[in-house]
């Protein structure tokens, strides 16, 4: 795991304070969608098939803050649509990053290199860009030629003038271990990010493509193949080393999605922003309102085939800081990650 010192110590430090606090349900990172209007029509996302006059919707800045504020998480992922498309975008980020809130802005990259002078280089932020394979596959799989070409120019400049490049890669039932190994190699080794993120895809009910979304025991036996040989050690993977076993079927976990909660143009939504069963205008309501032990695996078929980041990542994580063993396991894994 390849999470930065500081950034661990204060995730570390705010977990142990909901746990001196004995809150059983907290937020992790928030997924703020300032928007749903996006340049791209991206085949396993439904987020542009809203009425034209949501996607012409731009979440005031002081909302977008609040919102995080009010939750508490530590950390917020700005997603969407596209959030360089939101006018505001930068005044968001400028004052999550003042307030010593982890930023990372989900982007396709296709406006990265002309909105970039907006942004100031920090420790609290890190642009994500969404790469799902080589150019071929990332191309096909946003309906759109030379978009690849443009995130990977887009990497090298935001790198050149010292701002943080993770990455997000998304994988269906038609990637291979081989598929995978080459896009994170390409990554790793070549364009140098500072961190990845892995997630199968998840069947979201208004994705144009609904065909190709992998099952449990699909997804465990793609990640057990693409992380052997010493790959899962080699690349910086910005996951526990729980979540990873997780998507290798060494563990199992059951979801947490309230640690990860998405507030959007309609609020709060239950239970995850990969499923929408309503909205409420606070944190709070979100979190005692909602009946969570009807969510999951085995609970509600809309579960079934989900491994998604935003439900087991957070279990994971909190898995790892009740057990010694797990904790150090996790300390090795990012000291090792920030040496290289």
């Amino acid at each position: 795991m390849a999470m930065p010192l500081r950034q661990s110590i204060k995730v570390a430090t705010y977990l142990a304070e909901q746990k001196l606090r004995k809150r059983e349900k907290f937020p992790l990172i928030v997924e703020l969608e300032p928007l749903f209007a996006c340049n791209l029509k991206c085949e396993g996302c439904g987020k542009i098939q809203h009425p034209a006059g949501v996607l012409k919707q731009r979440m005031p800045v002081a909302q977008a803050v609040g919102a995080v504020l009010e939750s508490g998480a530590p950390m917020v992922s700005i997603a969407g649509g596209e959030p360089l498309m939101h006018p505001q975008i930068d005044e968001i980020v400028r004052q999550l990053v003042a307030k010593k809130k982890y930023v990372f802005l989900c982007t396709n990259a296709m406006l990265l290199r002309k909105k970039m002078d907006k942004f100031t280089p920090s420790p609290y932020f890190a642009f994500a860009v969404h790469i799902d394979g080589l150019r071929e596959r990332h191309d096909e799989s946003v309906a759109k030629e030379g978009v690849f070409d443009e995130a990977v120019e887009a990497i090298k400049e935001a790198k050149k003038r010292g701002f943080r490049v993770t990455t997000n890669s998304t994988f269906f039932n038609t990637d291979t271990p081989q598929t995978i190994i080459e896009v994170l190699n390409f990554l790793n080794d070549d364009l140098k990010v500072d961190e990845m993120m892995i997630s199968p895809a998840y069947a979201y009910e208004k994705a144009p493509d609904q065909e190709h979304f992998l099952g449990v025991e699909q997804t465990r036996e793609l990640f057990k193949k693409a992380f052997a040989g010493g790959n899962r050690r080699k690349w910086r993977l910005n996951h526990s080393p729980l979540f990873l076993d997780f998507l290798e079927g060494k563990v199992d976990f059951p979801c947490t999605a309230w640690a990860i909660p998405n507030y959007s143009l309609f609020g709060w939504q239950r239970p995850c922003y990969l499923m929408s069963d309503g909205y409420v205008p606070t944190y709070r309501e979100l979190i005692e309102e909602t009946d969570w032990d009807k969510y999951g695996r085995g609970k509600d078929p809309r579960c079934a085939n989900c491994m998604a980041h935003c439900g087991y990542e957070p279990t994971a994580v909190l898995a790892t800081m009740g057990s010694l063993k797990e904790s150090l396991r996790a300390m090795r894994e990012t000291v090792s990650g920030n040496r290289e």
